[in-house]
């Protein structure tokens, strides 16, 4: 593996030509990444591109304009210092969570567990077998949480995939006692409707209140059936996890007729999801706010009463955004970075063509008071390199990084790799770091990249879907305060109030 620093430029002309004709097109009218009956337990095989696309991806490798397979480019801030590959867990590796010395990370076929109290060499302390995508991970105190949007036989571990169709079939919440980081203990599971793709920790002295995001439903799947228009809450006591329970659905877009009230897509809007539920939600405790990515649209609401959000205000954007997919706060709660996944992730949308409003982050400010409160459109953010048209890449999961005074976040962007980025002038938003690999491939679209890069007590960690557990330290003056900030947990979409 070569490690090169190296300054490139916005005028990086990578898809241009490739991307002319149908291929545009096609990305602006496919259906985003959707929770279908059984999306699989390993990453799609790929799928070829153009002979000009190969063509221009191998001239953009062998000429240095980008890094060619296995060779990594980063810029001369940020030094990677660990890596460690998948092991027996094969599939997709999708979200982060921390608690002290650990790190938990999330990957379709179950969860691995992290010693990282020494950054530059994490131990593998446990790995849990729990097929599901997308295992979707949290945790607090001395339990832990996986998503599972795949349709199952049962909630066991053992369970197999199975039609949507059938009324048996199982999608939910899996709870796991981790007090014996060693010995993961499964002690319980909640059936949600339509699955849970991600969810979001509203934690309390008592309990852990979940708020599952599912979509898109269909009449012919008993358990997921239109409208779907809210969130599934769930009910965990600490002392007794195996009571947890549903206690609730609250609706987030009420309407008339069989999809709710939320963007009905397209016709009326093409190239939009329509919404009929959310992707994923943020939670600002400290403040009782919660910010929803929710397909075809971006709301604020409430959550001073958790088992009753109530939404403050909703947005759309139905030029530039394809699906609303994920929402960090900044920590002063002003603002709101929303992120668009267009082509759901498994598409080349980091090129000249698509351009930089599309499959980028949207930054709103949040003016007004109390139930007031509004969301207002200042910018977008999209990473200046541009990729091969054979990597899938665009806006993804990040976090803050913890200066007072500034707005500054890390984010994965799969193919794209990891950028650091400030956007304390909301309506200037500019790159300040980025770390990235080659393609995996400069003949097909093979599913790779960062999944999630989170900034964690002085380093950042990243789960590469391809190239498993990655490490990185940036040093730089603008976000060297941020190493003085401790957490003895984070659970990113539940964000903590860093500097109380």
């Amino acid at each position: 593996m070569i490690l090169l620093s190296v300054s490139r430029t916005q005028g990086r002309r990578l898809g241009v030509a490739a991307a002319a004709g149908g291929l545009l097109a096609a990305l602006l009218t496919a259906a985003p990444a959707a929770a279908i009956p059984d999306p699989g337990d390993s990453p799609a095989s790929g799928k070829e591109v153009s002979r000009s696309a190969q063509a221009e991806a191998r001239e953009a490798v062998r000429s240095g304009e980008i890094p060619g397979q296995d060779e990594i480019v980063h810029s001369g801030n940020i030094r990677h210092v660990a890596n460690i590959p998948k092991d027996a867990l094969p599939g997709t590796n999708s979200d982060l969570a921390f608690q002290g010395r650990y790190a938990f990370a999330g990957n379709y076929d179950g969860f691995r567990i992290f010693d990282i109290s020494n950054p530059k060499a994490p131990k593998t302390v446990a790995q849990v077998l729990c097929p599901g995508s997308q295992n979707d991970i949290s945790v607090s105190g001395d339990l832990l949480f996986l998503s599972t949007d795949s349709s199952r036989s049962d909630s066991s571990c053992n369970s197999t995939t199975q039609p949507a169709t059938e009324k048996s079939s199982w999608e939910g919440i899996k709870v796991f006692d981790v007090s014996d980081k060693h010995n993961p203990r499964y002690v319980a599971a909640v059936e949600t409707a339509c699955g849970s793709h991600t969810h979001t920790l509203v934690p309390e002295r008592r309990n852990v209140y979940i708020y599952v995001s599912s979509y898109s439903p269909n009449a012919a799947y008993p358990d997921c059936q239109p409208p779907h228009d809210g969130i599934s809450v769930i009910k965990v006591p600490r002392k007794a996890p195996h009571k947890a329970a549903l206690v609730g659905f609250p609706v987030l877009f009420p309407g008339e007729g069989p999809d709710g009230g939320g963007n009905p897509g397209g016709p009326t809007n093409p190239g939009v999801a329509k919404t009929t539920g959310c992707h994923d939600i943020t939670v600002l405790p400290s403040k009782d706010l919660a910010a929803g990515a929710c397909m075809g649209d971006g709301i604020l609401f409430s959550i001073k009463d958790p088992e009753r959000p109530e939404v403050i205000d909703r947005v759309q954007d139905n030029v530039n955004f394809a699906f609303w997919h994920s929402a960090t706060f900044n920590q002063k709660a002003n603002k709101v970075v929303f992120t668009d996944e267009l082509g759901g992730g498994g598409g080349a949308t980091c090129n000249a063509e698509i351009g930089p409003n599309r499959g980028a982050d949207g930054i709103y400010d949040i003016v007004g008071t109390g139930d007031r409160q509004k969301l207002v459109f200042r910018s977008y953010f999209k990473i200046p390199r541009h990729q091969a048209d054979t990597e899938n890449c665009v806006a993804h999961n990040g976090s803050l990084i913890p200066v007072k005074g500034k707005d500054l976040m890390v984010q994965a962007w799969y193919q794209g790799g990891v950028s650091v980025w400030d956007f304390t002038d909301s309506s200037k938003p500019k790159e300040i770091a980025y770390f990235e690999r080659g393609p995996l491939s400069t003949e097909r679209i093979i599913t790779g990249g960062s999944w999630s890069a989170y900034y964690y007590n002085g380093y950042i960690y990243s789960n590469d879907i391809a190239k498993g557990f990655d490490v990185l330290r940036i040093d730089d003056r603008r976000t060297d305060p941020a190493r003085r900030v401790h957490l003895r947990e984070l659970n990113v979409q539940t964000q903590p109030d860093y500097f109380d």
